[in-house]
């Protein structure tokens, strides 16, 4: 049984909490709210993948001062993946990564990350990279939900960025819900 809303079923969202450091107290935070969305063609989510680290992301980043979530899965699908978004759909989940914060103020750095289910254009542009994605070699297209996953779990073995281990986290709770028929395309 497939479904076009998680909500119909009564999926609870996910919420994920990653702890990249020791941190004896969380009273004092920094938080930064990011937007990441999932789209799915059939057994394949779009991607973004990055050549010099060998891992696979969700589109996605940072939400702007004054900025809708909306107006930020739109923004970012267009910069990493040239995509149009068509419809933003339900909250799928969140993850909460805690590192060290820079700022002496702070106890934490928090990088809460929203999880939407998204519809894009089935015609795509040509993204515009930030310098950054452009040095890690970004590139996105379609990808087998169950590959990703398990390249990303052989990556956690070694070295790899830490994003990794939330992309990773949620590609297991999507494939969990899809192979379940619980998710299916906006």
């Amino acid at each position: 049984m497939s479904t076009q809303d998680p909500d119909t079923l009564k999926l609870s969202p996910f919420s994920l909490r990653l702890m990249h450091g020791d941190f004896p107290r969380l009273e004092r935070l920094l938080e930064r709210v990011t937007v990441r969305a999932v789209v799915l063609r059939g057994e394949e989510l779009l991607l973004v993948h990055s050549r010099v680290n060998g891992d696979f992301m969700f589109p996605g980043g940072g939400v702007e001062p004054g900025e809708s979530h909306r107006d930020a899965l739109a923004r970012e699908l267009r910069e990493e993946c040239g995509a149009e978004l068509l419809a933003q759909g339900a909250l799928l989940g969140e993850t909460r990564e805690y590192r060290n914060a820079r700022e002496p103020d702070y106890d934490a750095y928090c990088i809460r990350s929203l999880y939407y289910l998204c519809q894009v254009a089935e015609s795509r542009s040509q993204p515009r990279l930030q310098a950054y994605e452009q040095r890690l070699g970004f590139s996105a297209d379609w990808h087998a939900m169950e590959e990703a996953l398990h390249n990303n779990q052989w990556l956690l073995g070694g070295r790899c960025p830490q994003w990794t281990h939330r992309e990773t986290r949620v590609l297991a709770q999507l494939h969990r819900w899809h192979s379940e028929g619980l998710l299916g395309p906006l």
